[in-house]
C-alpha cells in the first residue's frame, strides 16, 4: 500500500494517482488514522484547483445519478461550505424558495447541520419535505415547484467510509479537502452555481475549479462580518469579495450592502437557532410577517442567484425580481409546491 501522506506531501498528485487515493479513501477496510494522516498532509501542503478538480470527479463518479428531466436545464445550485461559525439562520434554503419563485430552477445539494445546529436537510424536513424521496419524486419536485434538493448522503452512500476520518480532523481541528468539496458534489452537475466560501483563499480556488466542472455561470463569494469574522454569503453586515465566472473569465469585485440598496445588518439579528426555530423564521418570511435584516440578507443572496441563473446580469433588476418573489407569494409558492410533491404517495 502506498504511503499516501508522504506522496501528499511530495508535491502535486497525477490523474492516475488522484484515482487511486479516491478509491483508497472510499475503501471502508482502511483505517481511519491512515486516511486523515494523508488529508491533514494533502491540505497541509495545499491541494490545486486540478487536484479538487479530479478528486470531485472521481467521487461523482461514486455517487447516485441524478438526471435532470429533459427541458429543465439549466440548473443552478446554491450552497456554502460552512465553516463560518456565526449561528447563522439558514439563508440558502430560504434563497433557494426566492430565487425559485423568481423564475431559476435549483436544484441544491445539502445536508444536516454539520458546523451549525441546523443543517438544510434538518429545516427541510421541518417544513415537510422528507429527506429520503427517490429521484424519481425529486424530478417530479424540480419540474412542480422549479427546485428540489438533494440530501447528501442519500447520493454519497460511499462517502460513510471517509466519516471516521473527517470525525478524528474535526476533533484535532484540522481542515481537509472534504471541507471544500461539499459544494462541488451535486450529482446534477448544475450549469450554475452560487457558492459561499469561508476563506478568501478558497475564492480563486473555487474560481480555477468550477468551470472545470461545468459550470458556465457562477459567483463565489466571501463576506466580512465586522469584528464577528466571515461568512459563506453575501453579506449585509460588511463588504464582500464576489468573483464572477463568464465566458471572457473571472472579473473580482468588492460589494457592500449598499450596492444592493439594503442597510447595514447586526450579527444578532442574522442568529437562528434549531431546526424548529429556523424553520419558523422562513416560513415567515416567505408568508411577508417576517422583514427587517434577515429578509435583506435572503433578497440579496437570491439576487446573486438569479444573476447566476442567467435571469438578468443587472443587480438592481435582480434585487427588483428577489422582493418580487417574497411580494408576489412566487417564493412560498415554490414551498408549497415541494411540500405538496413530497406529500403524494
Amino acid at each position: 500500500m502506498s504511503d499516501w501522506a508522504a506522496i501528499a506531501a511530495s508535491g502535486e498528485l497525477t490523474p492516475e494517482q488522484l484515482r487511486a487515493v479516491a478509491a483508497w479513501l472510499l475503501d471502508a477496510s482502511v483505517p481511519a488514522e491512515a486516511k486523515a494522516s494523508f488529508l491533514g498532509a494533502f491540505n497541509r501542503r495545499g491541494e490545486t484547483p486540478g487536484e479538487i478538480t479530479a478528486l470531485a470527479e472521481e467521487f461523482l463518479g461514486h455517487a447516485v445519478p441524478f438526471e435532470v428531466p429533459a427541458g429543465l436545464r439549466p440548473v443552478i445550485d446554491v450552497c456554502g461550505t460552512g465553516g463560518d461559525k456565526l449561528g447563522l439562520f439558514n439563508v440558502s434554503t430560504a434563497v433557494m424558495f426566492v430565487a425559485a419563485g423568481a423564475g431559476a430552477r435549483l436544484v441544491k445539494h445539502g445536508n444536516r447541520g454539520i458546523t451549525s445546529k441546523s443543517g438544510g436537510a434538518d429545516v427541510l424536513e421541518t417544513l415537510g419535505i422528507p429527506m429520503d424521496m427517490d429521484p424519481g419524486r425529486l424530478q417530479n419536485m424540480l419540474g412542480d415547484a422549479g427546485a428540489a434538493f438533494l440530501f447528501a448522503p442519500r447520493f454519497h452512500p460511499a462517502f460513510a467510509a471517509v466519516a471516521p476520518a473527517r470525525k478524528l480532523l474535526a476533533e484535532r481541528g484540522q481542515l481537509s479537502v472534504f471541507n471544500m468539496l461539499g459544494p462541488l458534489l451535486n450529482p446534477a452537475r448544475p450549469e450554475g452555481q452560487l457558492a459561499g466560501v469561508f476563506s478568501d483563499t478558497l475564492v480563486p480556488l473555487y474560481a480555477g475549479v468550477l468551470p472545470r466542472l461545468g459550470r458556465n455561470r457562477a459567483l463565489i463569494v466571501h463576506g466580512q462580518a465586522g469584528n464577528a469574522g466571515v461568512m459563506d454569503e453575501i453579506s449585509t453586515l460588511g463588504p464582500t469579495t464576489v468573483a464572477r465566472l463568464g465566458p471572457n473569465g473571472t472579473e473580482v469585485v468588492t460589494m457592500t450592502p449598499a450596492d444592493f440598496g439594503v442597510p447595514v445588518a447586526l450579527l444578532d439579528d442574522l442568529r437562528g437557532g434549531d431546526a424548529a426555530h429556523n424553520a419558523g423564521l422562513i416560513d415567515e418570511l416567505l408568508r411577508g410577517s417576517r422583514r427587517g435584516a434577515m429578509r435583506d440578507i435572503v433578497l440579496v443572496n437570491a439576487a446573486a442567484a438569479i444573476t447566476v441563473a442567467g435571469l438578468t446580469d443587472d443587480w438592481a433588476e435582480a434585487c427588483e425580481r428577489a422582493e418580487a418573489s417574497f411580494d408576489s407569494g412566487a417564493a412560498r409558492t415554490v414551498l408549497q409546491r415541494m411540500q405538496r410533491v413530497a406529500g403524494k404517495s
